[in-house]
């Protein structure tokens, strides 16, 4: 039986393979932004003479802005055009990331990371968008996005390699400026081969949910950062944890009143909605604080050079690379409760194996650590996406997966700020990018036990919650909010 024919619009098969690579290296930038930075923070404090703070804030900026906004800037190329707001967003980060590399001190940096994200924000949600639009056949389009999100965790995990290559190559400046030709040329690319598109009907802006989550996040991330300099009991400790508290109150009050919320109160009626967002905040919670953690440890610690610490972490990437699309299919084959259960158990006994380090660990015991880190990653990212798009009707899975990736970025700012509070005052010895030996060496390996030990919780937690969030009664409560979203749109129509 012959292939329908596809409608005349359509690209053809070579150029929807060009827009599927053009959006993943652009994503690839953005994300590899999450966790390059990493190895360059001893540099950045012995240059910029940032204290442990100020490195804590060069990563948490980009992450915290990347969070508040991910929904927004989705639902705004929804309304002016996707392709145009991806063009935007590309010279916003080109522009931040030009800032980033000539910044002369700590505050500079990290405000050009926060306007980096800002042109981060327009590119991930509106390149899903973007794929899913390019590919109308549900088979291509359901391995467009398995390729997606693959290449999403493998820059995670790859952007400590190519960080520490570049660090040792030129300086931390050049993690940075190595985004301006890529930058140029995904301009170039888009301008050219990728088409126009815009959502038959956008979600209206919420300016008062958009504040809330702002106020929300930014607070508590303020609070734990802060709170150790500043003192947990100062005004301004307790005024961001305050307005952080409300917020949460007052967004419980103000989206149940709008008819289309920036966080869709229905959603949380679903179990495994609300388990996904937990689990995306958990997973990349642990993830970042391992890898600020690591990081900070194989140079200072172990006195290796920037590269040969990417280096060492390099099997987490290829190993993510080989299990994400094994993650992928037993998801659709089986559903995502074993997955999770797998990433979740790997977290777990890599935080216990982690809590035996000591500044004269055998390196092979250490990298197999990093292999269980690695079968974390790798398994976790697919069923958390489904599970969190599980029952769900159509007009509700973009936002409901949209809502998920700004959990894992909530996840990634909250890990480094809670490393400074566990590590504490050792932090500040150590990222002076100096080879510490004896005692201060040993301080900072027995302070890390909280992180590692904080590691094990989080992935018994995330069993927990596979096996929660995956259960009947679970699922009934997917299918009922589905009902209601339904019946609401369908009484909207009448």
């Amino acid at each position: 039986m012959a292939r329908a024919a596809r409608p005349a619009t359509e690209p053809s098969r070579g150029r929807r393979v060009l827009i599927l690579a053009i959006c993943c290296v652009s994503m690839v930038v953005v994300v590899m932004d999450l966790s390059i930075v990493n190895v360059a923070l001893p540099n950045i404090r012995r240059e910029l003479h940032a204290s442990a703070a100020g490195l804590q804030w060069t990563v948490d900026a980009y992450a915290l802005v990347l969070a508040v906004f991910l929904v927004l800037s989705g639902s705004f190329a929804d309304r002016l055009g996707r392709r145009r707001m991806f063009v935007i967003g590309l010279v916003i980060f080109g522009l931040g990331s030009l800032a980033c590399g000539l910044a002369p001190t700590i505050g500079w940096l990290v405000a050009a990371r926060a306007g980096q994200a800002v042109g981060g924000t327009m590119l991930n949600p509106v390149a899903m968008a973007i794929v899913a639009n390019t590919f109308t056949d549900p088979r291509e389009r359901a391995r467009a996005i398995g390729v997606y999100g693959a290449m999403s965790g493998l820059a995670l995990a790859l952007g400590p390699v190519l960080g520490g290559l570049l660090v040792d190559a030129a300086d931390w400046r050049a993690v940075f400026m190595v985004n301006l030709p890529i930058v140029a040329l995904a301009v170039a690319l888009i301008a050219s081969f990728v088409p126009e598109s815009r959502a038959a009907r956008a979600r209206r802006f919420d300016p008062a949910g958009q504040l809330l989550v702002a106020v929300l996040l930014g607070g508590a991330v303020f609070a734990v950062v802060e709170g150790g300099s500043l003192g947990w009991a100062s005004p301004p400790i307790l005024a961001a944890a305050a307005a952080s508290v409300a917020s949460v109150i007052a967004l419980v009050f103000v989206e149940r009143r709008r008819r289309e919320p920036l966080l869709e109160p229905r959603l949380f009626r679903s179990v495994p909605f609300v388990s996904a967002l937990v689990m995306a905040i958990l997973a990349l919670c642990g993830f970042q604080a391992f890898l600020f953690v690591i990081t900070l440890y194989l140079q200072t610690v172990r006195g290796l050079p920037a590269w040969s610490a990417g280096l060492c972490l390099l099997p987490i990437g290829v190993l993510v690379l080989l299990l994400s699309p094994i993650s992928g299919r037993i998801v659709g084959a089986r559903g995502p409760r074993h997955p999770l259960l797998i990433a979740g158990l790997a977290l777990a006994v890599a935080g216990i194996a982690l809590l035996w380090v000591t500044p004269m660990t055998w390196m092979p015991a250490l990298l197999a650590a990093f292999l269980l880190v690695s079968v974390f990653l790798g398994f976790v990212n697919p069923p958390i996406s489904n599970t969190a798009v599980s029952g769900m009707p159509r007009s509700m899975a973009g936002l409901a997966a949209s809502l998920a990736s700004a959990g894992r970025q909530a996840g990634t700012a909250l890990g480094v700020a809670v490393v400074g509070v566990i590590v504490g005052p050792s932090l500040g010895i150590l990222s002076t990018g100096i080879h510490h030996t004896g005692a201060e060496a040993a301080a900072f390996t027995d302070a890390a036990r909280g992180v590692w030990w904080m590691l094990a919780a989080l992935g018994i937690a995330l069993a927990v919650l596979a096996v929660l969030s995956t259960g009947r009664w679970a699922q009934a409560t997917a299918r009922r909010a589905a009902a209601e979203f339904e019946h609401q749109t369908a009484k909207g129509d009448r």
